[in-house]
């Protein structure tokens, strides 16, 4: 699934293009994880004022509401300028919004992902009300995540994949960043102290900041804006490395499962 790096990476490659662009039509094609949420035609003629981005979404911001855009598990967005070959929508790509601009097209072959409009004036949407600060954001301290942390019993790793402790890590980041940051996986999250939760916060903004500059990670199906593939993934220090030596120590890395997710370290770097 995209994670934050992936999703900034997106933000980045279309705010520029979609920055003032006003709405002209939408297409929909085979149905996404939920629905839109209003008619292409209360679109209509609205202009985009900014491309935003809370945790894993995407928020085109318009004079009467937010299109949150969530990529799910294999989607992307394709930029088609005006004037370019613009073919038709292909057979995985459910939906594109028409602007005077150009096209922005979704592709997503296994519909994970979403458009969801929320009006002005409404609460916050039940996907962005309960998460975290941004990690890449002045909001994101140290002092404030060792608060959060306090008094966790469950294991650190699970617990920054949690939205609501802070928004935008999936699994390759929160592996990469406790080896940066020398701590185990399976440490008791409130057993941290004010020290390590700051080198962890520290490693944290790091390694996302590290991973948007090399474009994200592309393991399967992301891609750019504008088709290039991200390369993160080529130089990670334990995710994804499984009996291979540490960039390190040269120890093998090893693979366990929490949470039905696979999580990578290093046993001597990591120790417990």
């Amino acid at each position: 699934m995209p994670e934050l790096p992936e999703v900034e990476v997106t933000r980045l490659g279309l705010a520029d293009a979609l920055r003032g662009a006003r709405i002209t039509a939408l297409h929909q094609g085979k149905p996404l994880r939920w629905p839109l949420g209003c008619t292409a035609q209360e679109l209509a003629g609205q202009r985009i004022e900014r491309l935003d981005r809370r945790g894993k979404y995407l928020l085109l911001k318009l004079p009467a509401g937010d299109l949150i855009v969530h990529l799910g598990m294999s989607g992307s967005l394709r930029w088609i300028a005006a004037g370019d070959d613009a073919s038709a929508p292909g057979a995985h790509e459910h939906f594109v919004l028409q602007t005077d601009r150009g096209q922005l097209r979704l592709r997503d072959p296994r519909r994970f992902g979403a458009v969801i409009w929320h009006p002005t004036g409404s609460p916050p949407h039940a996907l962005l009300a309960r998460l975290g600060p941004e990690p890449l954001g002045a909001e994101f301290d140290a002092a404030q995540f060792h608060r959060r942390l306090h008094g966790r019993h469950a294991a650190i790793k699970p617990l920054l994949l949690d939205q609501s402790i802070v928004a935008g890590i999936g699994n390759i980041y929160a592996c990469e960043a406790l080896f940066r940051a020398a701590i185990h996986p399976e440490t008791p999250a409130g057993s941290l102290s004010p020290r390590r939760c700051s080198r962890l916060a520290a490693e944290i903004r790091a390694t996302l900041a590290d991973a948007v500059a090399a474009g994200g990670s592309s393991l399967r199906d992301f891609a750019h804006a504008d088709g290039e593939l991200g390369h993160f993934q080529l130089d990670t220090r334990v995710y994804g490395r499984v009996g291979q030596p540490c960039r390190v120590c040269s120890t093998p890395v090893v693979q366990i499962t929490q949470g039905q997710r696979s999580t990578y370290f290093c046993p001597r770097c990591q120790r417990r």
